[in-house]
């Protein structure tokens, strides 16, 4: 988020020093957002948009992103230090940092471990915590690719990649990390929300990851704003959280246009398909605040519902793929079944039997 009362944190630079080296090539200029991120503006080595990012963001702060992995390669690195000594307020002093003769090795903060004694709120607090403690990303460089359209497989390769590696994060970061820790936390569903505002005739775009368990919604995620991250696993209805996003944001003077409503992310992390970004997509402008409220709750509702579903949607093809045969429940309750079973006892397959039998001209009939 910028602007004043953005939320300050340490340098990253020396978390930075083992990074300072090798690689191939690439980066892409890109927008900063209110909460996190935005558009993709290519430099001349790569033309066009990322397949990753939001389509019509053309307002904020400009920055990089980082896509040939890790170790970060030198035109990379290069391209950073010249931003940050550009945009920081002590960028005169960058140098002392990368001249430095030794440097105190960052600590990596330890992944949170589930315990059984857990609540699922604690949990979800010990994952924020962990992310806060990652910190926000401000050196204008993201460091990890995430193209929308790529697997929900390789996005969990890529939040592995962040454990590893330990840096600074962006909220479309966040949501991919925020997945891959609550993958084993299947009473909890996870589905992203993004947010599209406008200020001073620029337009911004953030998203975060929508969590729901027992009856309430809450998010996980990270921005500059503190009150546009995580929210607490207390609201009653998705329109109750939705809203209180966007009073956030009207605290800094964003009107919000549009917000974006994900389905359900499937919680087997080896599922070879994409993240549904935005099922729902509300013009909050034109719908205003009452029939804003109306869509989500129906919304939330037709999800709670889909909650069984979706399980039992995606269970045959884990099945199927794994070698084994759907379980008795499944089969009675497979639509196509039911067809097939329909089929065989209606009158016209009857009547049609001895039509086929008929054409056999040799004597024979065939018993099955």
């Amino acid at each position: 988020m910028t602007g004043p009362n953005a939320t300050s944190t340490s340098s990253p630079a020396a978390k930075m020093g083992r990074h300072r080296s090798k690689s191939t090539s690439g980066s892409t200029y890109c927008i900063s957002s209110p909460g996190a991120e935005s558009a993709s503006l290519s430099t001349p080595n790569n033309a066009g948009r990322s397949s990753g990012e939001e389509e019509e963001k053309d307002g904020g702060v400009l920055f990089y992103v980082n896509r040939t992995g890790f170790p970060i390669d030198g035109v990379t690195w290069e391209r950073m230090w010249t931003h940050v000594a550009k945009v920081h307020p002590d960028g005169q002093d960058i140098s002392k940092i990368r001249n430095a003769a030794y440097l105190p090795k960052h600590p990596v903060p330890s992944v949170p471990n589930f315990k059984p004694t857990m609540s699922v709120p604690d949990w979800l607090l010990a994952i924020q915590n962990y992310m806060k403690t990652l910190q926000y990303n401000h050196t204008g460089t993201q460091f990890f690719e995430i193209r929308k359209t790529r697997p929900l497989c390789g996005l969990m390769e890529t939040a592995r990649e962040m454990i590893r590696e330990s840096l600074p994060i962006k909220c479309l970061e966040a949501v991919i990390l925020g997945i891959y820790l609550t993958n084993g936390l299947t009473s909890v569903e996870r589905f992203p929300i993004s947010f599209k505002t406008q200020f001073s005739g620029n337009h911004f775009h953030h998203v975060v990851l929508g969590v729901y368990c027992n009856g309430r919604y809450g998010t996980l995620g990270m921005s500059r704003r503190q009150d546009l991250m995580d929210k607490a696993l207390t609201f009653r209805t998705l329109s109750d959280l939705v809203l209180e996003f966007e009073d956030s944001y009207r605290r800094y003077q964003h009107t919000l246009k549009k917000v974006k409503i994900g389905l359900y992310v499937p919680h087997d992390p080896h599922v070879f398909q994409p993240i549904e970004w935005k099922y729902l997509v509300l013009n909050a402008a034109r719908l205003g605040r009452e029939d804003m409220r109306k869509e989500l709750e129906k919304h939330g509702r037709d999800m709670r519902m889909k909650i069984l579903k979706s399980s039992s949607a995606q269970s045959p093809i884990k099945e199927r793929s794994r070698g084994k045969s759907l379980s008795p429940r499944r089969r009675q309750s497979s639509p196509q079944r039911r067809h097939i079973h329909r089929r065989d006892k209606s009158p016209a397959a009857l009547d049609r039997k001895p039509a086929e039998l008929s054409t056999l001209t040799d004597g024979y009939q065939i018993r099955i």
